[in-house]
């Protein structure tokens, strides 16, 4: 009996092991039943209009991150019973499911709208954008989780620092402080903010003091802080003032690094609307006129409205070039075949893709429908210059944060073989038709010269890439900004240099 007595208290125990299985599995349920329910309510408003729904680039980031992240933690929540219908499902249907190089993609593009748009975390985060769709404090770490193995310190500092102030707020969610205060204060003393970065691990080893890694942490920034503290004495006789190594803090944030991107500040205050240089008396130079195709006989009775864009280098605008039947065509030729859009890296030639280029694109030939001969003819038609040695009619979509960063068109003295392969010689000009209208964003700018030229669905706009000399003319470096709201379609033809000879004859002049 003496032994029994310790077999009671050990069924005792199973029975409390076996109320706390219950309890779990109770929870378990009510867990599932929640997200069905809460994708139930979403899935409907999602489905009842798709692509208005992925207008919102919030929207979109939290449908790849629910695909990607969400759904296989539901699945392994009740993975227990591998035959169950829903799991089969699932298991199929991954493989379509997007990877965790389109959660990061995403969160990229959320990033990039915040620093072209000037959007603030937590403006992002709340919602407060036309559609309105929160982020959570898992939603924010991961942002900031994103940037992090990125290298990108600045805006794990902005996400991190937004789950924070989110969870301080009461928001419930599976993520700890803890893990939100350790990511935090690596970011910040990699912007050198010693003094922050111990007070944010402190905080942290308040909430768990057998935190190895924040312990030495603390540890290493007292020995940095102790040994500045140090220099400074040192120096004190020689220099009465001492400067500080202090990080630099703009409106309570760190500073954002610099880039690759010479122009970067003007690219995006064009795309923002600001900076623009159309004064009054540029303006005064620009008018609309009825475009006869210097009286191309297809265009007699129906010319098209042209509209000055800029006056040197001179880019106009065609209004009704294409129909809305023709618009929706040519993008349902394109879907299926759009793919990941590349440049050609200008040292090996070798066409690849680039974080400055976002979007997806295909080309269509005219022997895809009728539709698109038309739209080739007609662009002929409106600037005089041949088809015939053109490249194919590009279709391009810009998605979430989708973008082009500056380029040329045209191949510069540095690439002599880029278009040696179509043996058509340079792009002489660009013909780029909008074909849809874009809520907010998705501005094609030229920081050279300070213009914005918006999206109009049915319009297009035509520039020269190249001087009458040959020469290619500089000014025409061109962005297409990252789409902030909407869904962005356009298509392109590139004009070349063969066959326009005495459609475009050569000159010594540099200006048309």
């Amino acid at each position: 009996v003496g032994q029994m007595t310790d077999l009671i208290y050990a069924e005792k125990d199973l029975v409390q092991s076996l109320k706390e299985y219950i309890r779990a599995e109770e929870n378990k349920l009510a867990q599932i039943k929640s997200w069905a329910e809460k994708m139930d309510v979403l899935t409907s408003k999602s489905t009842s209009d798709p692509e208005g729904y992925l207008a919102h680039p919030v929207n979109a980031y939290k449908l790849v991150k629910r695909l990607n992240t969400d759904w296989l933690e539901l699945e392994n929540l009740v993975l227990q019973d591998t035959t169950n219908g829903f799991i089969a499902n699932l298991t199929i249907q991954r493989q379509f499911f997007p990877t965790e190089e389109d959660e990061t993609g995403a969160a990229k593009a959320l990033m990039r709208l915040q620093d072209t748009y000037k959007l603030d975390s937590e403006t992002l985060s709340r919602g407060d954008l036309p559609g309105k769709s929160a982020l959570t404090v898992g939603d924010c770490f991961g942002m900031g989780k994103t940037a992090y193995n990125d290298g990108d310190y600045y805006h794990t500092v902005l996400w991190m620092e937004q789950a924070l102030k989110q969870h301080d707020e009461g928001e419930d969610t599976t993520v700890s402080k803890v893990e939100i205060l350790d990511y935090l204060s690596y970011a910040v003393f990699q912007f050198g903010d010693l003094h922050r970065a111990m007070e944010l691990t402190r905080r942290l080893i308040s909430l768990d003091s057998t935190h190895e890694r924040a312990g030495s942490n603390l540890r290493y920034f007292e020995k940095l802080l102790e040994k500045e503290r140090e220099e400074e004495e040192k120096e004190k006789p020689v220099n009465k003032t001492v400067t500080t190594t202090e990080p630099v803090v703009q409106s309570g944030a760190y500073e954002r690094p610099l880039d690759y991107l010479p122009e970067r500040d003007i690219y995006e205050a064009l795309c923002r609307g600001e900076g623009v240089k159309m004064t009054p008396r540029r303006q005064k130079r620009l008018f609309c006129r009825y475009h006869d195709g210097n009286r191309n006989p297809h265009l007699l009775i129906a010319p098209f409205k042209e509209e000055d864009e800029w006056d040197s280098p001179h880019i106009v605008r065609y209004y009704d070039v294409m129909s809305d039947e023709e618009i929706e065509k040519i993008k349902q030729l394109a879907k299926p075949r759009l793919a990941r859009a590349t440049v050609r890296d200008p040292k090996t030639g070798v066409l690849t893709v680039a974080s400055y280029r976002v979007s997806k694109s295909s080309w269509l030939e005219e022997d895809d429908d009728p539709v698109v001969a038309k739209v080739n003819q007609r662009m002929q038609q409106i600037t005089g210059l041949t088809v015939k040695t053109a490249e194919l009619l590009q279709v391009a979509n810009y998605g979430m944060g989708g973008q082009y960063e500056p380029h040329f068109d045209f191949s510069r003295k540095d690439e002599p073989d880029a278009f040696k392969r179509l043996g058509t010689g340079n792009r002489v000009a660009t013909f780029l038709n909008y074909m849809s209208d874009v809520e907010a964003g998705g501005a094609t700018v030229f920081p050279d010269f300070g213009a914005a030229i918006w999206p109009k669905k049915g319009t297009a706009v035509f520039w020269y890439n190249l001087f009458r000399s040959g020469e290619g003319d500089y000014r025409t470096r061109h962005a297409a900004c990252p789409v902030l709201v909407g869904c962005k379609w356009v298509s392109n033809k590139w004009f070349h240099e063969r066959g326009n000879e005495f459609l475009r004859p050569c000159g010594r002049t540099e200006v048309d």
